[in-house]
């Protein structure tokens, strides 16, 4: 292919974002360029982030026997003993399987690929820093930027020592921890800290605020809480980790404000991630960067110049794979086919959180619906209470569902339990089609499914008097 080849779109990185803007505009037969610098496409999503951390918690929770105890009561931990190996063999074939999946479309819809570095020489110009260490030139009619994020790594946290991990290098660990301490107790932190906890590793959770999770519904963040406690994990909160210097063998101490030291084999550091947008020389094409290297964009995803759109990580919250890849279809569509009736964003997007137990939730939460002085009804109902909880043996989760009590539309959905991540969506569709409490009371659900926790929760709204 010709040095200076012109593309309708390139797409800088191939995470959810990049690959569902390149796939949406090839299919609107425009010409299409992936540049991506890692060996496979994915993105942290696929490669060090969303698949694996997911694929791992399943194989915890397979191999610790975790469910297995609870549900039959037979103890199966002596699954306890398996490899490293063993530990990260599915989560490899997954990741390989997904690798497999993106190149398979990239090629069936006709997306060039460029596997390098790219970088702004003007405003549609990118240079392509490849391997061999020859560079290619492209020029786009538009440019879409999706490079993710990456671990915060301090400059005085050691992470040159083989027991000091971020997220993205936990996953070249040779050996399972006798013990470990996770810093930061944001999603990835929560997540990776149930996943060592269900494998029997003394595990410490440290962060310096004193809620987990504040984001989330109050109720939620304290049942989760007392579950991960129950599983095992330590949690520290309102405690800094003031120093940690690390010896060449024997346990890490961690120094705590105003506590006791603590002492572990493995630190897991997760305190935030960064976007690495100067790498791209943004001013080369004009466009302006805000705090934390993010690129400010409009409700289209087009940044100060309107030919280049930005989506996922690089424009902040909320930074999830599935909301990434819809802002990715969302300014495809709004660059090439700003008639067809997809183009918006979803106005209800849900969040999932992999911990043990899983939750998920969308919508508002109790305190925010108070701030703003909403009246509203609160309906809720165990996992215990329906047949299909007491099948999976589930005892402590539930579903909470938030009403507005003029109008009875629901507000709010948040869940936590065994299949939260799926059970959110019922009630991310009646928000989405502004539907509420009569829709579940008149709905059928299957029997025994968790869906009826809907039809339950729904007639105890604070409507009825029957809460």
């Amino acid at each position: 292919m010709p040095d200076g080849e012109s593309f309708d779109l390139i797409v800088i990185g191939a995470g959810p974002g990049g690959e569902m803007g390149a796939l949406r505009t090839a299919i609107l037969g425009k010409r299409v360029a992936v540049v991506e610098k890692e060996a496979e496409p994915g993105g942290a999503s696929v490669n060090t982030g969303t698949v694996p951390s997911k694929t791992l918690r399943e194989t915890a929770l397979a191999l610790s026997g975790l469910r297995s105890r609870d549900l039959y009561g037979v103890d199966l931990s002596i699954r306890r003993g398996a490899t490293v190996d063993d530990f990260l063999h599915h989560e490899r074939q997954v990741r390989q399987s997904e690798h497999s999946r993106i190149r398979g479309l990239f090629e069936k819809f006709g997306v060039t690929v460029f596997h390098g570095r790219g970088e702004f020489a003007d405003p549609h110009t990118v240079t392509v820093h490849q391997p061999d260490g020859t560079t290619r030139t492209l020029h786009g009619e538009n440019i879409l930027i999706a490079t993710g994020s990456v671990p915060i790594r301090p400059a005085e946290i050691p992470f040159d020592h083989n027991r000091i991990h971020d997220s993205d290098e936990l996953l070249n660990i040779h050996e399972l921890p006798r013990s470990i301490a996770v810093i930061g107790a944001g999603v990835i932190g929560c997540e990776y800290a149930c996943m060592f906890a269900a494998l029997g590793v003394e595990t410490y959770l440290i962060d310096g605020r004193e809620k987990l999770l504040p984001q989330l519904d109050a109720e939620i963040s304290a049942s989760l809480a007392k579950a991960m406690r129950a599983l095992g994990v330590q949690l520290v909160l309102g405690r800094a980790v003031e120093r940690f210097p690390p010896p060449s063998d024997g346990d890490i101490e961690l120094t705590l404000s105003g506590g006791t030291p603590v002492h572990v084999h493995h630190v897991l550091f997760c305190a935030g991630r960064m976007c690495r947008t100067p790498d791209l020389k943004p001013e080369l094409a004009g466009v302006q960067l805000a705090e934390k290297n993010r690129v400010p964009v409009n409700e289209h995803f087009q940044t100060n110049v309107p030919h280049i759109y930005a989506v996922g990580d690089v424009i902040g919250f909320p930074a999830l794979a599935s909301t990434s890849a819809e802002q990715g279809r969302a300014a495809a569509i709004h660059m090439f086919d700003n008639r067809h009736p997809e183009y918006a964003v979803a106005q209800v997007l849900p969040a999932g959180i992999y911990t043990i137990p899983e939750l998920s939730c969308a919508g508002a939460t109790e305190d925010e619906l108070k701030a703003k002085g909403v009246e509203y009804a609160v309906g809720r109902a165990e996992y215990a209470e329906v047949a299909r909880g007491k099948i999976i043996g589930d005892g402590s989760g539930f579903l909470k569902l938030l009403f507005d009590k003029q109008t009875r539309k629901l507000l709010g959905v948040h869940v936590i339990g065994e299949h939260a991540t799926e059970v959110v969506h019922i009630g991310v569709m009646a928000m989405m089609t502004e539907a509420g409490v009569d829709l579940f009371l008149r709905t059928c659900f299957n029997y025994p499914t968790l869906g009826e926790l809907y039809k339950l929760a729904a007639l105890r709204a604070d409507f009825f008097g029957l809460s």
